[in-house]
């Protein structure tokens, strides 16, 4: 399945489909993701958070997250998954973000909407 590219250069692909209500760039969203730098190869790569592995989703306002997430999420339904290569400038850009995000890294995530909160 091939990316879609944003006017703001963040690549997407709808992974599981989903008729549920889109969150809005203000809502809190309630999330279980994957993120990791990809290789090369644009596929594997360095996992650097996942809260799948800490079998906890996290809830937080779209609008406090880095735009890459902000932007993409609001591309899927509750219920659905989005895989998001996200530019440095849509990311953690110059500054990186600690060790596990280098200064002007991509980075790969898959996030699956739960919910959104009221």
């Amino acid at each position: 399945m091939e990316f879609t590219k944003t006017d703001s250069g963040l690549k997407y692909r709808i992974t599981r489909k989903s008729d549920g209500k889109k969150p809005a760039a203000t809502d809190k969203v309630t999330v279980h993701y994957r993120g990791w730098l990809p290789d090369d190869t644009g596929d594997g790569g360095e996992e650097f958070d996942s809260s799948y592995k800490r079998d906890t989703p996290a809830t937080f306002s779209l609008n406090q997250v880095i735009a890459g997430w902000t932007e993409g999420l609001q591309l899927v339904g509750v219920g659905g998954m989005i895989e998001l290569e996200v530019p440095s400038e849509l990311g953690y850009g110059a500054a990186g973000a600690g060790d596990a995000k280098p200064p002007n890294a991509t980075l790969r995530f898959i996030v699956e909407l739960i919910e959104i909160a009221e």
